[in-house]
């Protein structure tokens, strides 16, 4: 059907050489995720603090399609790989937004949410574009600064986006319609309730996005960056560096055939201590019981055969990301519980990623300690099925 509807449209319209027409395709119930890495360096007082190496995880489904305008749900993960905190990307903040986009991209959306921070980038002109055209439009940015500088609601930064058909440009060995995204921010906003709050704020973004035009939406981009913050109490920060973000389109998981498949492997593997079962994220292997040494998140030998086994699974959907998530009985205190917890999800994390059963941009750690019982803790019985580390195929 979307053969016969090109052919007719080609018929009709004839473009110039070298011209597109940029517009979003929302068909409802589609599914994608976008990865993005984001590498970045912030300085304090202009003094180099550290380093980030941030994983950013979106995935999104598109619900109602009325008159071109489609309604999204999304849920946003973002996750840091520390320096000495295994070859994962360890949980740091989810964030759920609803919102409303239209086939130019205009966002209709409320702004008690904090996410998607870039908001209306890109937008596009109702028109045939050629090659070198240029246009552009109004966007803005919108930050969580809760922790940073307690200011509780999404915080608002406006910019003009400029932008600059520049033909076809390649990504991983495709060739794609690729545009410039070029915006510059010298702004000096009025003060927030807050501890503190930018006096002015100064910046820099500038993107490459490919476009898959029968997808209707950017396959991937590359981003050059920065921003100053001068506070109300006298300190800059600066943020500065780069990201790359691919955007895939999610199969459909079956997660009833795939709880019954992994089942049967459990068995067959004669994994014992494991079980699976189907929950709102994907299908959840539980490891009850895994052994390390004593206090410690150093696998005992024999956990790593289990973890092989794992693998073997985890092997028949390559293609999907994985949560490992680390729970503790109720003994010590919250706090060393909590870093135990993630100490360990990252050590199954780490010996998955170094046996190439998953990439590191594949694998998500997050330590719960003991938040999420499944059996009494008054029972040593009961405090053994606590101690696991949990499995999660993502579904999107």
């Amino acid at each position: 059907m979307k053969k016969v509807t090109l052919v007719v449209l080609s018929a009709l319209f004839v473009l110039p050489l070298g011209a597109e027409t940029f517009a979003y395709k929302q068909e409802t119930g589609s599914r994608y995720r976008i990865l993005s890495v984001v590498d970045e360096d912030v300085y304090v007082n202009r003094r180099f603090s550290h380093r980030a190496h941030i994983l950013n995880r979106v995935a999104v489904e598109v619900g109602e399609v009325k008159n071109g305008v489609a309604r999204h749900s999304a849920v946003f993960q973002t996750s840091e790989q520390a320096e000495g905190r295994g070859r994962g990307f360890q949980w740091a903040e989810e964030y759920t937004s609803v919102f409303d986009r239209d086939s130019q991209g205009y966002m209709t959306i409320d702004a008690s949410y904090f996410m998607p921070v870039v908001r209306d980038v890109p937008v596009f002109p109702a028109r045939d574009l050629a090659e070198g055209e240029t246009w552009s439009a109004e966007g803005h940015e919108m930050h969580d600064f809760r922790k940073s500088f307690g200011i509780e609601k999404p915080y608002c930064i406006p910019f003009t986006a400029r932008y600059v058909f520049v033909g076809t440009r390649q990504w991983k060995g495709k060739s794609y319609p690729a545009f410039s995204v070029s915006y510059r921010i010298f702004h000096e906003p009025d003060p927030v309730p807050g501890t503190v709050w930018p006096r002015r704020i100064l910046g820099s973004s500038d993107q490459i996005v490919y476009w898959d035009s029968e997808m209707g939406q950017a396959t991937a981009y590359e981003e050059q960056f920065r921003i100053i913050l001068e506070l109300s109490s006298g300190g800059i920060i600066e943020y500065r560096g780069s990201a790359e973000a691919e955007i895939i389109e999610s199969e459909i998981m079956d997660k009833e055939d795939a709880a019954r498949e992994i089942g049967e492997a459990i068995k067959d593997l004669g994994l014992n201590d494991a079980s699976v079962r189907i929950d709102e994220g994907g299908i959840t292997i539980s490891l009850e019981d895994i052994q390390f040494l004593p206090d410690s998140a150093l696998l005992r030998e024999s956990e790593k055969e289990k973890l092989d086994k794992i693998g073997v699974i985890l092997a028949k959907y390559a293609g999907r990301d994985i949560l490992v998530s680390g729970h503790t009985a109720l003994a010590g205190t919250a706090a060393g519980r909590q870093q135990l917890s993630q100490q360990r999800a990252a050590a199954v994390s780490d010996y998955l990623i170094g046996k190439n059963y998953r990439a590191p941009e594949q694998v998500v750690v997050r330590g719960f300690g003991a938040e999420k019982p499944v059996a009494p803790n008054n029972t040593e019985a009961g405090m053994r099925r606590n101690r696991r580390v949990e499995i999660t195929i993502l579904e999107n």
